[in-house]
């Protein structure tokens, strides 16, 4: 039997095209990333869905996906999973992290709101001359009264009614800007 002759690559030859190797688990890595991707699709609500950067086929297999349940609903998210291994997943991933940071920022907003609300009602005058400051707008002697209402309900053990008005009036104040 003839002996075949060894290839001699020469690895300083520019010309060569560069050959890269994918593991197996690596595939399955990425293929498994793609179909969480899909799993987060599905959840998305109708109006969120909508501002997805999706083909066609895509969207109606999201849509379907949203109506099924239990094993047809996995195997559903396993075709969406295949359709976004053909196409460009990144930026659908961007308007996605775009979503969940957006919550996120709410979420931060409030926590600040609440935690301005609960130093009005301590500290008093002091901390609303600096909200007003900040808010030139807001209603000093509307807020002065509600403090003044928030502070008698805690020391009565009475329902935080004005404390809950204080937090809704911060709120609207810092949706107007």
């Amino acid at each position: 039997m003839a002996k075949r002759k060894k290839e001699v690559f020469d690895w300083e030859d520019e010309e060569q095209e560069e050959i890269i190797w994918v593991s197996k688990s690596e595939i399955k890595r990425d293929a498994e990333a793609l179909k969480k991707l899909g799993e987060k699709l599905v959840d998305l609500t109708k109006t969120n869905l909508e501002k997805m950067p999706l083909d066609e086929s895509l969207r109606d297999a999201v849509e379907l996906a949203q109506r099924l349940q239990k094993e047809a609903r996995r195997r559903q998210i396993q075709y969406i999973g295949k359709l976004l291994r053909a196409i460009d997943p990144e930026p659908i991933q961007e308007a996605l992290d775009k979503l969940e940071n957006k919550h996120q920022q709410q979420q931060a907003m409030l926590h600040k709101l609440e935690l301005l609300r609960d130093e009005l009602v301590e500290k008093g005058d002091n901390t609303l001359t600096e909200l007003l400051i900040d808010y030139p707008q807001a209603d000093r002697q509307y807020l002065r009264n509600l403090i003044r209402s928030a502070q008698k309900e805690r020391e009565q053990n009475k329902p935080p009614k004005a404390y809950r008005e204080i937090f809704q009036y911060l709120k609207e104040l810092v949706l107007e800007e």
